[in-house]
């Protein structure tokens, strides 16, 4: 990569073409820092959706060893399966204590720092979950479960942040994909580590837990040495030429005015250029419409039934007559399913839109859980049903990471403006954990009254998200920050804002840290 302060002639007019064009390349620092950013976070995340699975057995008779040990008595089975709901539950727990406590910290520390920050969280629960069995303490597993849970609270709202305040308009939805990607390549990563020829073994299991901090060791040896978000710079930290510099390494070009215009006409379209608090987004009309569309896609997001889905697939193989020893090895098809529909969603998610491929998603969802239910309750009866059954668990991961697997956290950044942008990923991910908890909760309730039937609950989910997402979500490709918002205007009520009004914003807005104000107002006058 060039470095932006050369002044070659070629490389000026290559760069006004493709600003003209609207089709920048991707730069090997903005990779860099999609790649890294993800690594130590989303990934994690979906590393630990995965990784109990395979040493869940080993992990019980952990317990109730260490049980033996001290108190001269095997563990009593409903005190063992109380224990193992808590180690699998808290994770959840810890989420919510995450997404709770992110936009506070945000606020502190910015969104490369917050990232940075969270490493730590990762690094300790790796080591408490590693060595709880040679300290003879599933306490340690627990708590590093609940850390871990905290982590990817954070994670889950800091990155998606960072990642669509780092990347030009044109390729904002690709990059944001790297969240969904790195999920499925954690889950696909915690299925093969988990093998028993790998670490899926007695004597290994623990090692499992010690590879989370591989990840997050990565990403602070290389994310110090890249940018902060440039409009955190420019709009929070009000550091100009910060955020210019920034902008010029993520960009790959020296000039950067038209980004930090852009940048600039958001903060005039604001009431406010301080981080709103949740109270101020839950009472603002202008962004009402905004905030009912995130609560309820994050909310089908969790509840759309995938998460559910993996009760009946090792059941499923089973009736179809796959030996237990080899299940383990099909079972990873579905992470590659995964992984490879997220990374083709990425890849054609600017060409098709957001919203074409959320309603695609939920829609796909919707039918080929109905086709499941009518495949389950023919089952015994057909010997090859089981794998048409399969099939269908396939069709709905793939839908699933089509669009609704990773599209919400990009939506959630791009629906609101930076001062309530904290704000808003704090709601979304509460609702996101909290949903994920209530699904855990209540399916197993669910599945022993309505069996093979418990599908439709979720088909009725899938339909009435499409449905919503039909009715009321502008499409985000390709647009500023401020047109997303003034889309939403007239469903909110709200009259865009003239001209002459802006100019008010203008002089509300007072000097910048270095007094530039009539850098500002020169802007302004350009509309």
């Amino acid at each position: 990569m060039d470095k932006p302060g050369k002044d070659d002639p070629s490389d000026i007019q290559m760069s006004d073409s493709e600003k003209n064009s609207g089709k920048q390349p991707v730069t090997a620092c903005l990779f860099s820092a999609a790649f890294f950013g993800a690594l130590g976070s989303s990934f994690i995340y979906g590393y630990n959706l995965s990784v109990v699975n395979a040493p869940a057995l080993y992990i019980k008779a952990f317990y109730n060893k260490t049980w033996i040990e001290r108190y001269g008595e095997p563990i009593a089975a409903e005190t063992a399966t109380i224990l193992w709901s808590i180690t699998v539950s808290i994770f959840a727990i810890g989420g919510l204590l995450g997404a709770l406590s992110v936009s506070l910290i945000l606020k502190v520390l910015g969104r490369k720092g917050t990232l940075l920050l969270n490493n730590v969280f990762a690094i300790i629960a790796a080591l408490l979950l590693s060595l709880g069995e040679r300290a003879q303490s599933f306490e340690m597993l627990i708590i590093g479960r609940l850390i871990i849970g905290v982590d990817s609270g954070i994670a889950l709202s800091a990155l998606p942040m960072y990642l669509g305040e780092i990347t030009p308009r044109h390729i904002r939805g690709s990059i944001g994909q790297f969240n969904a990607i790195l999920i499925c390549l954690g889950v696909f990563t915690g299925q093969v580590l988990g093998l028993p020829e790998l670490l899926g073994q007695e004597s290994r299991w623990n090692h499992l837990f010690s590879f989370l901090a591989l990840p997050a060791v990565l990403q602070l040896c290389v994310l110090p040495f890249l940018p902060e978000s440039p409009r955190y710079l420019l709009m929070e930290r009000r550091d100009e030429a910060a955020a210019e510099r920034a902008f010029q390494r993520l960009l790959g070009k020296k000039d950067v005015s038209q980004e930090l215009e852009e940048v600039h006409a958001e903060a005039r379209a604001q009431e406010n250029l301080c981080a709103a608090s949740v109270l101020q987004l839950l009472r603002n009309p202008a962004v009402r419409w905004q905030l009912i569309t995130i609560i309820i896609t994050m909310a089908c997001y969790q509840l759309c039934g995938l998460n559910a889905i993996w009760y009946y697939t090792n059941g499923i193989l089973r009736d179809a007559g796959f030996a237990a020893n080899i299940i383990p090895y099909i079972t990873l098809s579905t992470g590659g399913v995964e992984t490879l529909a997220a990374i083709v969603s990425g890849l054609v998610i600017e060409r098709i839109g957001r919203k074409p491929l959320l309603i695609f998603g939920f829609s796909a969802m919707a039918v080929f859980f109905s086709l499941l239910t009518v495949f389950l309750n023919f089952q015994d009866s057909v010997s090859w049903m089981p794998y048409l059954s399969y099939s269908c668990i396939l069709a709905v991961i793939a839908s699933f990471c089509s669009g609704p697997g990773g599209i919400p956290f990009v939506l959630t950044g791009e629906l609101f403006e930076q001062s309530y942008r904290p704000a808003a990923f704090m709601i979304a991910g509460t609702v996101n954990w909290l949903s994920n908890f209530a699904v855990g909760l209540l399916f197993p309730f669910i599945q022993e009254e309505l069996q093979s039937f418990a599908f439709l609950v979720f088909v009725a989910v899938c339909i009435l998200g499409s449905i919503y997402l039909c009715a009321v979500l502008p499409e985000t490709k390709n647009k500023t920050f401020t047109d997303i918002s003034q889309s939403f205007a007239k469903i909110n009520n709200i009259a865009i804002p003239t001209p002459g009004h802006e100019m008010e914003l203008v002089l509300t807005i007072g000097p910048d840290s270095n007094g530039k104000v009539q850098d500002i107002i020169k802007m302004e006058s350009s509309f």
